[in-house]
């Protein structure tokens, strides 16, 4: 009976250090002082900022416009079918007027990276200025998206991903005979929620792996559902 009781209180303390290491995980990918969003709040949904390549012998990415097609066309279903789930206002805009907002979505790429080496790598990589809290804005240049879709907060999704050519593939073989290691593809993905009005990255995830294939359906949607992975929901 002691050893069960003991058992028992072991597995329970193991539970809840990960309930704990999750809560604390996932509040890293808060802002200081956020926690969800309103119920009446209005949510847009950019399209999907996502390009695949393929890798040369020599490791070196060549754009492929037919599986980018490809997985753009998986992702934005499957982001059209999440985004009825999230319990907001929530609106996918269209590529075409999207085309109007091309320097905010660049924008994000850009400080999306930055928040994926400072904050979510973190260690040495980490800026004392932050003292590990998600504190990014992009101050008024959301203004004129706000104004424009009437939406109070925008999503932002970016995605590249690469796959090994057959002759890239030959040389890893090729190279691993020798001791020599090389890498394959390696999919990589960001997903912010920011407050149009202050500009203010308020939610943050990312992935960062060598599998995955986004030319097909279903491992297209598997990304997204990672991305979207404990995003804040309303209450």
């Amino acid at each position: 009976m002691k050893m069960t009781l003991r058992a028992l209180l072991a597995g329970a303390l193991v539970c809840a250090a990960a309930l704990a290491q999750a809560a604390a995980d996932n509040g890293r990918n808060l802002a200081p002082g956020f926690v969800s969003l309103p119920k009446a709040a209005k949510l847009v949904v950019m399209p999907v900022d996502v390009e695949l390549y393929s890798l040369s012998a020599g490791g070196v990415p060549e754009p492929k416009a037919d599986w980018t097609a490809n997985a753009h066309t998986h992702m934005k279903a499957e982001l059209v079918r999440r985004t009825k789930t999230l319990g907001l206002t929530a609106e996918l805009m269209d590529e075409k007027a999207a085309d109007e907002f091309a320097e905010p979505m660049a924008l994000h790429a850009a400080v999306a990276r930055s928040i994926a080496l400072h904050h979510s790598t973190g260690g040495a990589w980490s800026l004392p200025t932050k003292g590990g809290k998600l504190d990014w804005s992009f101050d008024d240049a959301m203004r004129d998206l706000q104004a424009k879709s009437g939406a109070d907060y925008g999503l932002f999704i970016w995605v590249r991903d690469s796959y090994a050519s057959a002759e890239r593939k030959l040389a890893m073989v090729g190279l691993a005979l020798l001791g020599v290691g090389l890498t394959g593809g390696m999919q990589v993905g960001y997903a912010s929620l920011v407050d149009l009005q202050t500009g203010q990255v308020l939610w943050f995830n990312q992935l960062a792996r060598g599998s995955g294939d986004l030319r097909e359906a279903q491992e297209a949607a598997e990304s997204i559902d990672v991305l979207l992975g404990g995003f804040p929901k309303p209450r």
